[in-house]
């Protein structure tokens, strides 16, 4: 059973910085493709970032330029950088991996990030 465990959740002032991390009870091998997604209240959950296994990184146009996603496949952990916080950026985040040879998705049980004056 892969478990993903997130980390790092808070509640921080607009303008502050949080760092998420994910730790996977797998290797996370270039055969995984990981990312942040995240929802908020009333909302669908949405992709933020991802990472695929060469590095290569994606992100949504309202975090570009604030957010930075990065993997460590010795560590096999994937962490989300976070600056700039803004209100509209509360949300329960959520870790995923995807084994791109086996079509497989696994989910962590998300953290709560709130940006709140």
């Amino acid at each position: 059973q892969v478990q993903l465990v997130e980390s790092g959740g808070g509640l921080v002032q607009p303008g502050e910085s949080l760092s998420l991390s994910c730790a996977a009870s797998v290797r996370i091998s270039t055969l995984y493709r990981a990312g942040w997604y995240r929802q908020a209240p009333g909302k669908q959950r949405e992709l933020v970032a991802s990472v695929g296994g060469g590095g290569a990184t994606n992100y949504a146009n309202s975090v570009t330029g604030r957010f930075t996603i990065s993997r460590d496949n010795n560590k096999n952990t994937v962490n989300l950088q976070m600056n700039s916080l803004k209100p509209e950026d509360t949300a329960v985040y959520y870790c995923n991996i995807f084994n791109v040879a086996t079509n497989t998705v696994y989910w962590g049980q998300g953290t709560q990030v709130t940006v709140a004056s």
